[in-house]
């Protein structure tokens, strides 16, 4: 029993050695950290590199170490570096790098990195930058580098980080602080390119200002154009409805007209019928032979009444539109007549400049003709004949005959004075008025002669 029990813990002992002496050979491998494992492996290979999970490391034929996955940020104060125009700038810039975590970068930092600190890795990674940041300057011009960051960076990516894969780091991140150059160079393309862009602002802000002001204008045309229509169609539509409210009314008074008479038909039909059946009864009581025709009689005049007045009432109907229409035709021709007039006067006034006083000149001196008709035929109506004028043969005051004449003449009134009763003043070549006797002037042509 002592063996068996003996054998037991001897086995349990051997157990948990096994156990402990595993335990103690596994790595386990944190997130931020490369687990790099070296020694001999049965596949071949001087090393083996895991991130993350854990590995056992044999004693004596292996060994392990990390390295360290946080980003370091180097500054690379790069200066006179040469561009593709031979003009020195400076271009001072921060690169973030790390090692990459890719089986093929994890072999090259564990073959080319074990063992070197960070300011040794900071120093080649450096070293590696500054060589293909020179190289990637030489490349391009200055408006390329300047003007074109992305374009810029792109070319920095595409040199720089193949390098620096080859030893196991990759590139996270560039940033350009400032390009300078100590000829002024950019500074000058810096205000040229301030100025077009000022110049092109200006431009566009007139040409916006200017398509506003068109673009109101242009609307305020069009409001006022639409309000002029809206106007206009609401005065249709109420003069429309106006019309259509006289026609209603004229057709309801129609109707209220048949309705009225079509009322009076019945009850005189209602009273026929009464009559009808008291003659009915009458005749049942009288004789028949003397009510019927009596009856037949009366409705005969009953119905010739009817007949007279339903004609009285068309024929009045008829007359009074006919009456209607001529003085409607009469009003519209009338309207037309003064529309006329009234044209003719605006246009004869414009064509007077504008002077009303020299319109109506024009307007008295086309009705001298008919004014010296009226007074010819005025004279022609006396009868010379029947007229005795007895001289006195007074030789001082002439002769009575002649005398007579030039009174009669006189009488009758002047042009002159006829247009100064309607506020005209005729022109001078018809003759003229003097302040102190009133003679009349013959007709004189424009070249004087009478």
């Amino acid at each position: 029993m002592n063996f068996t029990v003996i054998s037991v813990v001897v086995t349990l002992v051997f157990f948990f050695s096994i156990i402990s002496f595993l335990a103690s050979r596994f790595r386990r491998c944190p997130s931020n950290q490369i687990l790099a494992v070296y020694g001999k492996f049965a596949t071949g290979g001087s090393v083996r590199c895991y991130h993350g999970g854990g590995t056992f490391v044999w004693p004596l034929i292996q060994d392990y170490s990390y390295l360290d996955l946080t980003p370091m940020a180097i500054n690379i104060p790069l200066r006179n570096a040469l561009s593709m125009q031979n003009i020195r700038i400076n271009v001072p810039s921060t690169f973030t790098v790390a090692i990459n975590t890719t089986p093929e970068s994890m072999n090259n930092a564990a073959v080319r990195l074990l063992g070197l600190g960070a300011p040794d890795i900071e120093k080649m990674a450096s070293e590696i930058i500054f060589g293909q940041l020179r190289l990637t300057v030489a490349s391009l011009t200055i408006e390329q580098i300047n003007q074109d960051r992305e374009k810029f960076l792109e070319a920095i990516r595409n040199n720089i980080d193949p390098e620096l894969r080859k030893v196991g780091l990759y590139l996270i991140n560039v940033n350009i602080t400032d390009i300078t150059d100590e000829s002024g160079y950019i500074e000058s393309i810096g205000k040229k390119a301030a100025s077009t862009a000022i110049n092109q602002a200006k431009i566009d802000v007139a040409e916006q200002e200017k398509k506003g002001a068109i673009g109101a204008a242009e609307a305020d045309k069009e409001k006022r154009i639409q309000v002029a229509a809206y106007n206009a169609s609401a005065v249709e539509g109420e003069n429309a409805a106006k019309a259509n409210i006289s026609i209603f009314n004229a057709d309801l008074a129609e109707q209220e007209a048949k309705a009225a008479e079509r009322g009076q038909i019945s009850q005189q039909k209602a009273f026929a019928a009464i009559q009808r059946e008291t003659a009915l009864a009458e005749e049942a009581r009288l004789q028949a032979e003397q009510i019927v025709p009596m009856s037949i009689e009366k409705q005969k005049v009953e119905i010739d009444a009817d007949a007279i007045a339903q004609r009285r009432r068309k024929e009045a109907a008829g007359e009074a539109d006919a009456i209607l229409s001529v003085l409607s035709a009469e009003a519209t021709g009338t309207q037309r007549v003064l529309d006329a007039k009234a044209v003719g006067y605006q246009n004869l006034v414009r064509a007077c400049e504008n002077d009303p006083k020299q319109a109506a000149t024009l307007l008295m001196v086309e009705k001298i003709k008919e004014l010296v008709a009226i007074q010819a035929e005025a004279i022609r109506s006396l009868r010379i004949d029947k007229i005795t004028v007895w001289d006195g043969g007074n030789a001082e005051k002439g002769s009575a005959t002649a005398n007579f004449l030039s009174s009669m003449v006189k009488s009758l009134p002047a042009l002159h004075d006829i247009a100064g009763m309607a506020g005209v003043e005729l022109p001078k070549y018809l003759g003229e008025v003097g302040a102190q006797e009133r003679q009349i002037e013959p007709l004189s042509d424009s070249d004087g002669t009478k």
